[in-house]
């Protein structure tokens, strides 16, 4: 059985949401490998010992990461995703264009709901190609237990939307756990706020868009599935996704 750490990243715009599969040895040498990253910065930066590997706050030097130097915190966020590219893992990333939802739809699910379905999707489609189950452990969020209930729904009746089918590999519930306590839902956050940066905003610095494109593509032989749905299809705002990568 594989581990599957979820977590989100978003704005106004753009929903994201990744997820990072491993079985028990590569989450243990995750875990200690990213505590050893997370020490090195606290020595040489004077931040706690458990201080956390958020990937919005790091990137932009807010909360716990406030005064330490940008080429500092990137030079952190870089070592993450080393880190996580150096095991045996298997990254899912979602995303959903809010503003097409918006203009689409009288009545809107929450962003959320919708692309935790999607996620889930492609985490029963990756584990049942390897011959796996899943246990999904998510960062804590409003409404967890209707999202306990809908993946419930999920197995019993299916999912909805174009690639409805019924979840079989996803055992037990929705585990959720504060990202604090968990160094690989730090790291599923990392790659949830890469993967959105990454797609959806256009650096106005060269050195930073040079960055997060040479993250990205070190993650890359590790990433089984992204993609985003835009609600409203053919639409102007597609030209908006990857513009920076082009």
């Amino acid at each position: 059985m594989l581990l599957a750490y979820v977590d989100e990243s978003y704005d106004d715009d753009w929903y994201t949401m990744a997820a990072l599969l491993l079985d028990g040895p590569a989450a243990v040498a995750l875990s200690g490998e990213l505590d050893r990253v997370a020490r090195s910065a606290a020595a040489s930066y004077g931040l706690a010992a458990d201080v956390e590997l958020h990937g919005y706050e790091m990137f932009h030097g807010v909360a716990a990461w406030k005064g330490v130097p940008p080429r500092a915190r990137i030079g952190v966020f870089d070592d993450v995703t080393e880190a996580v590219a150096a095991q045996d893992v298997h990254v899912i990333a979602r995303a959903m264009d809010i503003v097409g939802q918006r203009a689409r739809y009288a009545y809107l699910d929450a962003p959320h709901s919708v692309v935790l379905q999607h996620l889930l999707e492609r985490i029963d489609d990756c584990v049942t190609g390897l011959g796996e189950h899943a246990l999904v452990i998510a960062d804590e969020v409003d409404g967890q237990a209707q999202h306990r209930a809908d993946l419930s729904r999920y197995r019993e009746v299916g999912t909805k939307g174009y690639r409805q089918r019924k979840l079989t590999r996803i055992v037990d519930t929705l585990h959720f756990a504060p990202s604090k306590a968990s160094r690989l839902v730090q790291a599923a956050d990392v790659i949830a706020f890469l993967y959105r940066r990454t797609f959806t905003y256009q650096e106005p610095d060269e050195r930073a868009r040079k960055a997060k494109i040479a993250m990205w593509n070190r993650l890359q032989p590790r990433v089984e599935h992204h993609w985003c749905w835009y609600p409203q299809s053919p639409c102007a705002r597609e030209r908006l996704w990857a513009r920076d990568v082009r």
